[in-house]
């Protein structure tokens, strides 16, 4: 079977496509063909040798979020059967509860080999079933991007219709947030540096837009929209860069959902306090979290954005496109 392997994480160049031996289901193991992965920023962090929330293996299988279906199960599988359309979940041993050490240990494509293979082997018990109405491109695009915005909206306080909810940018998790949030009754606010992808939004249900070019202050535009009150919640994916104006974008007592750090900047904690904000950090999701997700996503008919589908050849491509931040949505590889 073809695979792709970082050998050394140095840069996107270091991905290199080599023949591994198709594996054989052990005990309550499924092998699964897959069809299609998707990438998320955790992906360039790893490829560039920055990834800082595991160490990286040698020789590493990269990706976190595939979908296909099962070719072969092994003795004692009870969840799937041949034929079954599936995903991985992001790491293999959260099943539900409070994240542990252990948990950590076991996140695709970074901890452990990934999914960017033609076949992949599970334990049964790191799989859902795809929503029957997605395709393999849509159900990739699941498993970090959208169970992270889920947990972010319903992992501590679940969001509630009429509340306000701010999305920085137009990647995966934002775009998922807004559209999860939009389903749920709230009002989204998106930030974005282009008038475009606004509008995209928009389409997709944000209320309102915010060209950070446009307004560089844009925790006071973001105020300005709501009355002086503030957000109920924010999906901060930007990092200390960001962080004080999501605070200052929040109503007293309000959440700030902490995804990613993608910049840099120093950070005051007086103003979590004086503000009243409760920031909360998030690392993905359970199975568990995943599975309500999609009795949502099938409730609703929801289905991802995806901005551009790249061959399986065309690897690199997609971790260029990614890069380059001119998405909307999830970038994706189709793996034939």
């Amino acid at each position: 079977m073809r695979v792709y392997r970082f050998a050394t994480t140095g840069g996107i160049d270091d991905l290199t496509l080599a023949e591994a031996e198709r594996p054989k289901p052990g005990r309550g193991q499924v092998l699964v063909r897959m069809r299609a992965a998707s990438l998320n920023y955790r992906d360039l962090s790893v490829a560039k040798g920055k990834y800082r929330l595991s160490s990286i293996p040698p020789d590493l299988i990269p990706l976190s979020d595939g979908a296909g279906e099962v070719v072969e199960a092994g003795p004692e599988v009870t969840r799937f059967k041949r034929g079954d359309r599936v995903a991985g979940i992001f790491m293999q041993g959260w099943i539900g509860g409070e994240i542990t050490v252990e948990d950590r240990a076991t996140a695709l494509g970074g901890a452990i080999d990934g999914v960017l293979a033609e076949y992949r082997l599970f334990d049964q018990q790191g799989l859902v079933p795809l929503p029957d109405h997605l395709s393999f491109e849509e159900g990739a695009s699941l498993p970090c991007a959208a169970v992270t915005a889920w947990n972010a909206l319903y992992g501590a306080k679940p969001l509630q219709a009429g509340e306000t909810v701010l999305v920085l940018g137009t990647g995966g998790v934002s775009i998922f947030a807004l559209q999860f949030a939009h389903a749920a009754g709230a009002r989204v606010i998106a930030t974005s540096s282009s008038d475009e992808k606004l509008q995209r939004a928009r389409d997709l249900g944000a209320a309102e837009g915010v060209n950070y070019r446009r307004h560089p202050d844009w925790e006071a535009e973001v105020r300005r929209l709501t009355g002086g009150r503030g957000v109920d919640h924010v999906v901060e994916v930007g990092g200390a860069g960001t962080l004080p104006r999501s605070i200052a974008s929040c109503r007293l007592g309000g959440w700030v959902h902490l995804i990613g750090v993608l910049s840099g900047g120093q950070m005051d904690p007086t103003m979590i306090m004086g503000a009243g904000v409760t920031v909360r950090g998030i690392y993905v999701g359970s199975r568990q979290m995943f599975e309500a997700m999609n009795r949502a996503i099938e409730l609703h008919r929801l289905r991802p954005v995806i901005d551009t589908v790249f061959p399986f050849d065309r690897a690199h491509d997609a971790y260029r496109h990614l890069e380059s931040a001119a998405h909307v949505g999830k970038v994706v590889i189709r793996i034939d």
